[in-house]
């Protein structure tokens, strides 16, 4: 069988473009005893896969050079040998292999596979009930520790992680304070998510003096997913005992140097304020828990979600480069 194939042509120095990629074809076989044949039918994008293009050392192996990006993916079975599987069964991969190649096909064997649920948008399993909404709830639960009456920050806070984040935090009790970019996700933020305030960051000269005026209380937990300069400006008004889950630092995935800011281990001291880095991966024993309590959650209306789906194979890298102007709300998904 033919397929496309989009690969790590070339890894970049700062922000990505085109020219990282490159479209190529090639041949799988015929699929054996125990293999499935599985066709994407939506590939999920995400900030993370910038880090997978540098050589270096992290949470995760980088990408090779000249071999297929990989990311989530919901997918369809178009051939199986396997008795767990038949036609036309959409499936997540899973355990040993938790991604789809950039690929128009891909052979699996079954044990890599798992049906998604039929009461269940599919698209659900790369946004709310996977990698992000469980980063939002293990993130928010086990280090942030939000309790009714806090306030709790959320940059980020119109991707896909920061607004599960925000809806958790409000079902906590707490006052939600998201900051995001453009008078279009602010409006999100505060008339669809029911954030209590929000802050754009593209719009504010003094983004510290809006954070002040948003959180009158200071700041109890702030859930980091950008870092630099909106990072530096909520950490001028954390509380005593505050918590900051680390998720991300978009802002710098794509600086060719180190950046210097200011030194939190002072203000870290100074309130006796909890840091943490943490990486979805530090939950795989907990996953079935988390996706529990965000099925409960989901289905009882308490927390919706918002996706921003592309059609195309072909748009995949578009949809990458995109992440970094902002051009998503909520997950940013390819619809194959």
């Amino acid at each position: 069988m033919d397929i496309k194939q989009i690969l790590l042509a070339s890894r970049p120095d700062g922000m990505p473009d085109m020219n990282n990629f490159s479209t190529t074809t090639a041949t799988l076989p015929d699929i054996t005893d125990g293999q499935v044949l599985v066709k994407p039918v939506y590939i999920s994008v995400d900030p993370y896969l910038r880090g997978r293009m540098k050589e270096e050392k992290s949470y995760i192996p980088p990408f090779r050079i000249n071999e297929p990006i990989e990311s989530g993916g919901v997918g369809e079975v178009i051939a199986s040998k396997d008795s767990r599987f038949r036609e036309g069964d959409l499936v997540i991969p899973t355990g040993k292999k938790p991604f789809f190649p950039w690929a128009t096909a891909a052979i699996f064997t079954g044990d890599t596979l798992r049906k998604t649920d039929p009461g269940v948008p599919p698209t659900y399993y790369l946004g709310i009930l996977g990698m992000p909404g469980l980063t939002a709830y293990f993130g928010l639960m086990d280090i942030g520790k939000p309790k009714s009456g806090e306030t709790v920050v959320v940059s980020g806070a119109a991707g896909a992680v920061g607004l599960v984040v925000g809806q958790i935090a409000k079902i906590h009790g707490c006052r939600v304070v998201g900051i995001a970019g453009g008078p279009e996700k602010i409006r999100l933020l505060t008339d669809e998510f029911n954030f209590d305030a929000a802050v754009d960051y593209k719009d504010n000269l003094n983004i510290s003096a809006a954070i002040a005026s948003a959180c009158p209380n200071g700041v109890d937990v702030y859930f980091d997913n950008v870092g630099g300069p909106v990072s530096d400006a909520v950490m001028e008004h954390l509380n005593f005992f505050a918590r900051i889950p680390v998720c991300g630092s978009i802002s710098l995935y794509n600086s060719t140097e180190t950046p210097t800011g200011p030194r939190v281990q002072p203000t870290l001291t100074k309130f006796s304020v909890l840091m943490q880095g943490f990486t979805i991966g530090n939950y795989a024993g907990r996953y079935h828990e988390g996706m529990q309590q965000l099925v409960e959650w989901v289905k009882a209306g308490k927390i919706r979600y918002r996706e921003t789906i592309e059609e195309g194979f072909d748009k995949l890298p578009e949809a990458l480069l995109g992440l970094f102007s902002g051009r998503n709300s909520g997950k940013m998904i390819v619809k194959v």
